[in-house]
């Protein structure tokens, strides 16, 4: 069975800024799941609104299937350099390798802005 490849593409550090500032906006007014089961079922439900990888995951199989699910489901999704800084905009003190935006609450602008940005990316 031939599997797509998809091609990781850079994310200018001034859209990851927006993109954890939207997620730690959306962690206080509206709804976030942590993790890479989390962000896989709300993407099997095509219920995220917005979808974080880290890319400092090892091994890189964790999250390796989200960009090819988001494709699929028509999900917007972007990268983060560093699980840390993922982590840290969820409100955790460990690393996270994925998280999602289900409710955008107060950070829907900011949302729209990021995901325009990173489809124009792609």
């Amino acid at each position: 069975m031939a599997q797509a490849i998809f091609v990781k593409f850079d994310v200018p550090a001034e859209l990851e800024n927006s993109a954890l500032e939207a997620l730690e906006l959306a962690r206080d007014t509206g709804k976030v799941r942590k993790g890479t089961n989390e962000a896989t079922k709300a993407a099997e439900r095509s219920t995220a609104k917005l979808i974080y990888i880290a890319e400092d995951i090892n091994p890189p199989e964790i999250v390796a299937h989200l960009p090819a699910l988001c494709e699929e489901k028509n999900i917007p999704y972007i990268y983060v350099k560093k699980q840390e800084e993922l982590g840290a905009a969820c409100g955790l003190k460990v690393g996270c390798a994925a998280s999602v935006i289900l409710e955008t609450g107060k950070s829907k602008d900011l949302v729209d802005d990021v995901v325009n940005k990173t489809q124009a990316l792609k």
